[in-house]
């Protein structure tokens, strides 16, 4: 959800299926089912057979196919840029990169077509085509193990390009060398056609595929989100032009042309670039909290930071205090920045095949054996700091301008700090005491903070308006992964406010202590920070006022994609399965029913029922609700979330909960959007409103003669 139309009061609806809950262990079905154990007379069951029959061997695609997650992470629908399709897309292009990095090939073509199928072609060396079929389908096989060849590749496991070849429905690859063009195409991994023949185009490779739709289930492309890692490709490597539908992307200024495309708020000082060997680095300052990282290794967008990014947070705020030479903090040098850093490092170690954060500790792999001819390789954190040391040191004396302005934005920052030290102290109290028994919050087992938790990323709260909203919740929802922290009414309008009032206003004190964000998103709880309100003009306004606190001090929340909005329906439409004329909706809902108990055996809603019931988040949705479930059905209109049962609200929160994310771009105006719509301009809006105010009548319906 954009922040423009947001406040606009236009609401686009994305739909976000939310990981299933695990199916039941043995030990509880064989609580419920002692039979499982014990046999119908009670005694022993005999025991399985379990010979060489049961052993089995995958291969590689069977594998992917069989457990996905292993290698993409997510499935999903890609309505979020950490779904797998896009995961799927970067692992095509990244071998695109890898030959552009290798001076073969400066332009990259990618189209997608009906928001299905993705085609993308290179203009490097092509794939050598005696071991084309197996570099594309056989684990463990590629070209880039030898480092001397691909040096700062990112695609050095073997997998990549085979997992997309696994997942996909339908899979093409076309290698063209020296005049000639061998093609071979697969469906769902397994190859289907095979030909080589002449050719008069340029060298290069060509990828087209199509993701299985029984694996990722209603899925679409968004164009936002490929254009956006497309623009971080380019960012990284000048001088690389990649035409996406017709549309030329190129960047000439590398990471200085991403914090100007990507900067909400305007820029303090002129950004500062830099750039070495292996290392770039762009950063300046902006009148906002929190601190803003963008962070990349050997062109992939580590989203979730790592050794590279927390070396640069540390020795840029210690270069820049020991400039000033005063005994600055490092929160007061840090608050307010935008920066970003770009390394190469030989064949780097990320935490998980999605290669969202690094976890390399040197710049190269240790050798087995460490002597004068095998040096210790040097630590990414020495690398890092020594370039910022020397570099930004130099920067600073040579444009005293910038460390001017610096040095006012940093005082502006202390000042601030120490002007609210003692209400910090209190709130920090009240809240410590609060978390022993917080009213507010009514917590889940698992958090996104636990880091060796495998559903951390499902962890989400509830941001909800009354006892009666979050009551409904509260009891239908999954409590190891859900949370719920209830306000008291309408918030407060932070517009305008310093960050004092976050310590000085119990509910948003409460409410950053249950999210742990007040030294930054490190320590974040939950993943999902999902807004629940009414659908009124009431629960606009709230929704609006919980956005403007976040806009206002806690912005990285917003662009890190963590909080989202809960669409809850307008409309139920309901009526008995014997009087619905159209066999089609009785078929279809007899199949969903089927689809949704095989993925989550103990969703209440999966039961079949005497009626079948539609809900309704539109006007439109609604009318065919009506036509479908005709004649004469019963329609329920829900004013508020404390209407709904408990029963239902397990519908609107499960496996088909609606989720919009709230997204942040430069082009979105906040300061301003913010000054209109939250600011003390009344008459303005006043006007505003009845200049565009739209009357609604209800007229009785005439009768016919």
């Amino acid at each position: 959800m954009n922040i423009f139309f947001e406040f606009v009061s236009l609401f686009p609806e994305k739909m976000l299926i939310l990981p299933m809950k695990p199916k039941k262990t043995l030990k509880r079905m064989a609580e419920e089912d002692n039979s499982l154990i014990f046999g119908a007379d009670g005694g022993t069951a005999p025991m399985a057979d379990y010979n060489d029959d049961n052993i089995r061997t995958l291969t590689g695609i069977e594998h992917i196919r069989l457990r996905p997650g292993m290698y993409i992470g997510r499935l999903g629908d890609g309505s979020l840029a950490e779904d797998g399709i896009y995961v799927l897309l970067k692992e095509v292009i990244d071998n695109s990169i890898d030959e552009f990095k290798m001076k073969s090939g400066d332009r990259i073509e990618v189209n997608v077509d009906d928001q299905l199928c993705v085609s993308v072609r290179d203009y490097g060396r092509g794939i050598p085509q005696g071991k084309m079929i197996e570099a594309v389908s056989v684990l463990n096989t590629g070209g880039k193990y030898d480092s001397k060849a691909f040096k700062k590749s990112i695609g050095l496991n073997g997998v990549g390009v085979k997992a997309v070849n696994a997942l996909s429905s339908h899979f093409e690859v076309h290698s063209y060398r020296d005049g000639q063009v061998r093609k071979a195409a697969f469906e769902r991994g397994k190859l289907v056609s095979d030909v080589t023949e002449p050719t008069e185009d340029e060298n290069g490779t060509y990828i087209f595929f199509e993701p299985d739709d029984t694996l990722f289930q209603h899925y679409q492309f968004h164009d936002d989100i490929v254009e956006t890692m497309l623009r971080n490709y380019t960012y990284l490597n000048t001088g690389l032009a990649i035409m996406y539908n017709g549309r030329r992307i190129l960047s000439r200024r590398g990471l200085e042309d991403l914090l100007k495309d990507r900067m909400s708020a305007d820029a303090l000082y002129p950004i500062v670039h830099l750039q070495g060997e292996d290392i770039e680095i762009a950063f300046t300052h902006a009148n906002q909290y929190g601190e803003e990282y963008y962070s990349f290794v050997n062109g992939q967008h580590t989203t979730q930071g790592g050794t590279h990014q927390s070396a640069f947070k540390e020795h840029i705020a210690k270069t820049i205090k020991e400039f000033f030479q005063k005994n600055f903090e490092y929160v007061d040098i840090r608050t307010g920045i935008v920066a970003a850093i770009a390394l190469n490092v030989e064949e780097p170690m990320f935490e998980s095949q999605t290669k969202i954060k690094l976890g390399s500790l040197t710049m190269a792999p240790v050798p087995a054996t460490i002597d004068a001819d095998h040096p210790m390789p040097v630590s990414i954190n020495k690398y890092v700091g020594d370039f910022i040391k020397q570099e930004v040191d130099n920067y600073l004396h040579k444009n005293p301008d910038t460390a001017e302005v610096m040095l006012g934005k940093i005082q502006e920052s202390e000042r601030e700090r120490k002007a609210m030290a003692g209400v910090t102290k209190l709130a920090r109290e009240r809240a410590k005491k609060a978390n022993l028994h917080n009213r507010k919050l009514r917590d889940c087992r698992i958090h996104f903070s636990d880091v060796k938790n495998d559903r951390k990323e499902e962890s989400c709260i509830f941001i909800t308006e009354g006892d009666s909203a979050s009551g409904s919740i509260t009891k239908s929802r999954d409590v190891n992964t859900q949370a719920v922290f209830s306000l008291r009414g309408k918030p407060l309008n932070t517009f305008g406010l310093t960050k004092k009032v976050v310590y000085e206003n119990e509910e948003f004190n409460l409410l950053q202590a249950a999210l742990d964000i007040e030294d930054g998103l490190d320590t974040l709880r939950y993943n999902k920070v999902i807004v629940a309100t009414d659908a009124d003009v009431d629960g606009m306004h709230i929704r609006l006022l919980i956005i403007t606190f976040f806009l206002q001090f806690f912005p990285e929340l917003i662009r890190k994609g963590h909080v989202y909005v809960l669409q809850t329906p307008l409309f139920r439409v309901r009526n008995r399965r014997t009087k619905i004329k159209k066999k089609s909706v009785l078929a279809e809902e007899d199949e969903r029913l089927a689809q949704l108990k095989s993925q989550a055996s103990n969703v209440k809603s999966q039961t079949k029922s005497d009626f079948i019931v539609r809900y309704c988040y539109s006007e439109e949705e609604r009318v065919k609700a009506i036509s479908d479930l005709g004649p004469d059905p019963e329609i329920t209109r829900f004013k508020g979330l404390g209407e709904i049962s408990p029963e239902e609200f397990a519908g609107f929160i499960g496996p088909e909960m609606r989720l919009e994310q709230v997204t942040l771009h430069k082009t979105d105006q906040v300061q301003k959007l913010l000054e209109y719509y939250m600011g003390k301009n009344t008459m303005e809006r006043q006007c505003f409103i009845i200049d565009n105010l739209v009357i609604e009548e209800d007229r009785p319906e005439e009768e016919e003669e």
